[in-house]
């Protein structure tokens, strides 16, 4: 196996007499639409937390049957970001729980890598109508389980790998992290809190911000996909039906940050719609601006909100964040390893409450870099793409980026960012020396039925 930079002019091969396959004819699309697609049945099993790391273990061994691999450009900032995260090891304390959470979080970023390498591979398997398709199925999930909370917002589900683990021992179930991606509940919410906040849906996820978080990364991208659809059939029905539909679970989050990233992926693609004169999809765009405002009145979202607010979260965020700072000094370079317990039992941990913050305490100011200098690489050479899909992928690394300061993107996040960095990178638009692109930019293998999320040709 050879490991190369995909350049514009770079060759397969010497044999010259017996071209080799196209680049990754060899790899299955199954291991990518398997993460997304049957995400119900992996948080009912109490799988929702493990299954990347599960399934990059067979991507990782087709990419390691394959004669040459390519990673794109950029890849090396990511590859100083792992850098930094393997060295940040050396500050974690050796107790039982920060070795299972440094070691959970590690093995993410090494799946995350594994996905990111395997879909850049995988173009002729893996089109962009698949991923489209695989990445609407797990929002449409998302939606699911936030009506699960709207609908029974004091439920929870004790999984089979719950039964499992307190047959073994109790060891496991009384570290927070393990407990809790084992019993799923409906809602972040406390019954028996002085504050009377309202029960915010999180469901299929663990908190409501991992919900707002993949909600707005990937609701562009459905719309992308509905639009690029050549049959309405039963799978386009059901999906142009969540989108408005997924309104009322979404505003009933409370989620300030998840309201400011769909403003911002707004704003974007209505700037980028006209300069390109495109007034279709500029209405369609006004048309969605004018449902949600609608729904928005007719919930009780301002009231809530406003109880919200009176909690006084955001002050302790901007606590968080100033130790977050003050703690930097401290070890620049590799960090803490994760982050640090604040003195405060009822308050989070310093270096939480955003990725940025948490690459920032855990692994250093490079690693923190280079994590984000990857994903805003990733955005700016794809700027050039002009179709729906494209332009819906372009958008979520921008508001990727955004979210980092508020949003944490492990587990659940995560993927999709790779996944949409990995499509626009292996695009011709994204590569230098070449052009904008007029129109989709499609795999041999695109589009893909319209009907099946998962299938490809």
């Amino acid at each position: 196996m050879t490991l190369t930079t995909d350049l514009p002019g770079s060759r397969p091969g010497d044999d010259r007499s017996t071209p080799p396959p196209p680049l990754g004819a060899r790899l299955p699309a199954w291991p990518l639409v398997a993460m997304f697609v049957p995400f119900p049945l992996w948080w009912f099993l109490g799988l929702a937390d493990l299954v990347w790391v599960v399934l990059a273990v067979p991507m990782a061994a087709y990419l390691g049957a394959q004669r040459r691999v390519l990673v794109p450009v950029g890849f090396g900032l990511w590859l100083v970001f792992l850098l930094f995260v393997a060295a940040s090891a050396t500050r974690v304390e050796p107790t039982f729980g920060n070795l299972v959470e440094y070691g959970y979080r590690s093995s993410v970023y090494l799946a995350c890598t594994v996905v990111l390498v395997y879909v850049f591979n995988a173009r002729h398997r893996i089109g962009e109508r698949l991923v489209g398709g695989s990445l609407s199925a797990y929002w449409l999930t998302t939606v699911a389980g936030g009506y699960l909370g709207v609908l029974h917002p004091e439920g929870e589900l004790r999984t089979p790998l719950y039964h499992v683990l307190s047959q073994v021992g109790g060891g496991l179930l009384s570290n927070d992290l393990v407990n809790h991606m084992v019993v799923r509940r409906f809602t972040q919410y406390s019954p028996t809190s002085f504050l009377d906040i309202a029960p915010r849906p999180s469901a299929p996820f663990l908190f409501t911000n991992n919900w707002g978080s993949v909600y707005s990364l990937v609701l562009p991208v459905v719309v992308a996909y509905l639009l690029g659809a050549r049959h309405r059939g039963p799978w386009w029905w059901l999906l142009a039906v969540s989108v408005p539909a997924s309104l009322v679970p979404a505003f009933l989050t409370l989620n300030r940050g998840m309201f400011i990233g769909l403003g911002l992926a707004m704003a974007y693609c209505a700037l980028r719609l006209a300069l390109q004169g495109r007034v279709r999809a500029l209405l369609a765009l006004f048309v969605i601006g004018v449902v949600a405002a609608g729904v928005f009145l007719a919930l009780p979202v301002q009231e809530r909100l406003d109880t919200r607010l009176q909690a006084d979260g955001t002050s302790t965020r901007a606590s968080l964040y100033d130790r977050s700072l003050e703690a930097v000094p401290g070890s620049p370079w590799v960090g803490y390893g994760l982050p640090i317990p604040s003195e405060n039992p009822n308050e989070p941990a310093i270096g939480t409450q955003g990725q940025f913050w948490m690459i920032l305490v855990s692994n250093g100011v490079i690693a923190t870099a280079a994590f984000i200098l990857f994903f805003l690489w990733a955005f700016v050479v794809s700027m050039r793409r002009t179709d729906a899909m494209g332009l819906s992928l372009n958008a979520m690394m921008l508001v990727s980026v955004v979210e980092l300061a508020y949003y944490g993107v492990v587990p659940y996040g995560l993927p999709v960012m790779v996944v949409g960095a990995a499509v626009l990178l292996r695009s011709p638009a994204a590569l230098p020396g070449t052009g904008p692109t007029p129109g989709p930019v499609t795999g041999p293998d695109d589009p893909v039925p319209d009907g099946v999320p998962g299938a490809t040709r």
